[in-house]
């Protein structure tokens, strides 16, 4: 199999792995169980707690759901808008690499030569790794705040589990990570690593004429011998030869 077809195999497997990365993430923005309450510690548990990003809910026994949004931006907790910021962050990087792959990707034809194309993937996976990265701080900052919080002793109000969209946010951002890693990788090796003088030598030894590194110059011993003087039999057979020739005789003159 050829370079180029496993280096578009490789691409596409890639742009998958990645687009559904930045789908998990984007998923993890509606789903309302971040956190839910602790039931293990009480007998008797007549409703029960979940909380996101946005708003705190609670649901009975019957099934009825009451939510209510944060009152106050300016009253939130730190962690809170940090992990707001980085999710958008990364929301946008991800499609920013998106936009990029699909322009350099070797399958689909839309850029120009093969190392403009690695170039401009290579910026893709960049994005996608950088997309990774901030979904995975903001996961685990908010997940990390939620463990101390279980875990501390004088901790007086309700405590909470880790909910269902840490874990989607948390497989979506390992998508992303190693699929904007193996982008930069190879796209890097293929596309970075290139300088422009050797892409002039390229395309002028493809365009028929021979390369410049194929023109050996010729050293003072390689050049040939003088050829050596003529000799006095040698100037005589050519002065023969430029003679013009003499007048044509009649056959009836010997006769």
């Amino acid at each position: 199999m050829k370079y180029r077809t496993v280096m578009m195999y490789m691409e596409m497997g890639c742009f998958v792995a990645c687009v559904c990365g930045w789908i998990l993430v984007c998923a993890t923005l509606p789903i309302q169980y971040w956190t839910h309450s602790e039931v293990g510690t009480s007998v008797l548990t007549n409703s029960r707690s979940f909380s996101n990003l946005w708003k705190d809910c609670m649901s009975d026994q019957t099934g009825m759901m009451d939510c209510k949004e944060f009152p106050s931006l300016l009253s939130l907790q730190t962690y809170i808008h940090l992990c707001r910021a980085l999710i958008f962050t990364s929301i946008v990087l991800g499609f920013l690499g998106a936009s990029l792959a699909l322009i350099g990707m070797k399958c689909t034809k839309l850029g120009g030569s093969d190392i403009t194309n690695a170039r401009i993937t290579f910026a893709a996976g960049m994005n996608y790794f950088a997309s990774g990265l901030c979904a995975m701080f903001a996961f685990s900052w908010y997940g990390n705040k939620i463990i101390t919080e279980f875990q501390d002793p004088t901790h007086r109000t309700k405590r909470f589990e880790l909910g269902v969209a840490l874990f989607i946010g948390w497989g979506g951002s390992a998508l992303l990570i190693i699929g904007g890693l193996v982008y930069s990788i190879f796209a890097g090796r293929e596309g970075c690593e290139t300088s422009p003088i050797d892409q002039e030598k390229l395309v002028y030894s493809t365009s028929g004429a021979p390369s410049p590194d194929m023109l050996e110059p010729i050293g003072e011993e390689e050049k040939q011998p003088p050829s050596p003087p003529p000799t006095i039999e040698t100037k005589q057979i050519l002065e023969t030869s430029s003679k013009p020739l003499g007048k044509a005789y009649n056959k009836g003159e010997y006769v």
